[in-house]
């Protein structure tokens, strides 16, 4: 798997688990939406990333890393209420970053390699 499709697979968990999240709570929070916000915008990112822009491949990683950092809070919540689905969702979301985070990271080593030859 190459960077770019990492990307585009995460930003549509995000974006459709978040969405999901978002619409299937009885008491919605503005905050529940903040994975669909950082999904849309990877979704942006992702063509300039197939085409390895450097920039927004790093700003990417960043995103990316922020998003899994940001959803360990959510997911021991969803713990604490024993919300199963909250947890499946959460967990996907979570396990697409790490992947997306992961390939990015060798995608940058392989270039970085590439590049010394």
């Amino acid at each position: 798997m190459n960077a770019g499709n990492a990307n585009f697979l995460n930003a549509i968990v995000l974006v459709g688990m978040g969405m999901w999240g978002y619409l299937g709570s009885l008491s919605p929070s503005p905050t529940a939406l903040i994975p669909v916000f950082i999904g849309v915008i990877l979704f942006v990112m992702t063509n300039f990333i197939r085409n390895h822009h450097k920039i927004v491949s790093h700003i990417a990683v960043v995103l990316t890393l922020m998003i899994l950092i940001a959803l360990i809070k959510p997911l021991t919540g969803a713990m604490e209420r024993s919300d199963t689905m909250a947890m499946i969702r959460i967990g996907l979301m979570m396990l697409t970053s790490a992947i997306a985070f992961v390939v990015f990271i060798k995608s940058f080593i392989d270039v970085r390699k590439a590049s010394k030859k």
